[in-house]
């Protein structure tokens, strides 16, 4: 998970965790992007406004290191910037406000169980017990 905003990293991480994700965080593209290539990652989830490069920039990264990784992205701008799957990469994009985090836990419930049903690989950061895994 990527956010510049510690405050939000630090509460979206407490969702998933409570939910059973095993979750890494870094509050900079350069930071996760170091960070990627030894971790295999089952789901990145990234803000749009991070240092330096924007969320489509980092996803675009990503998927060049792992082209199939599934991806969400959050911001606080997407109906004004007219952020969208196919405009941004990702495989979810998610509005930052009231309703953020149920949004947030039935798409990376989602995700993942999509992403399960592939053979799981042996370095596998992002599980789903199987209580957080069900709607």
């Amino acid at each position: 998970m990527v956010d510049d905003n510690k405050n939000g990293l630090t509460a979206r991480k407490a969702v998933l965790t409570e939910l059973g994700f095993e979750i890494t965080t870094a509050t900079s593209p350069s930071a996760a992007l170091e960070k990627y290539p030894e971790m295999n990652f089952d789901l990145v989830i990234t803000d749009h406004r991070l240092p330096k490069i924007d969320g489509v920039a980092f996803i675009a990264a990503v998927r060049l290191l792992k082209p199939e990784v599934t991806v969400i992205l959050l911001s606080g701008y997407v109906e004004g910037m007219g952020l969208t799957e196919n405009s941004t990469g990702a495989d979810v994009v998610i509005q930052k406000n009231a309703n953020e985090i149920p949004h947030l836990t039935r798409s990376v419930n989602r995700l993942l169980r999509r992403t399960m049903k592939k053979p799981p690989s042996a370095h596998s950061k992002v599980r789903a017990k199987a209580a957080g895994a069900s709607s």
